[in-house]
């Protein structure tokens, strides 16, 4: 990955929880989060 690619990317992730946090209060945000947890804790286990 190159620099410009992350930097556009990264950007691009921000400017959408931004927007998550000013329409919605967050909710979808933390919902993605919620279930990258779980999905972190089920990677934990089977490895």
């Amino acid at each position: 990955m190159t620099n410009r690619i992350a930097i556009v990317l990264g950007v691009v992730i921000v400017t959408l929880l931004l927007l998550d946090n000013l329409a919605g209060s967050g909710e979808n945000t933390l919902f993605l989060m919620r279930k990258f947890a779980d999905f972190v804790e089920w990677l934990a286990f089977w490895r």
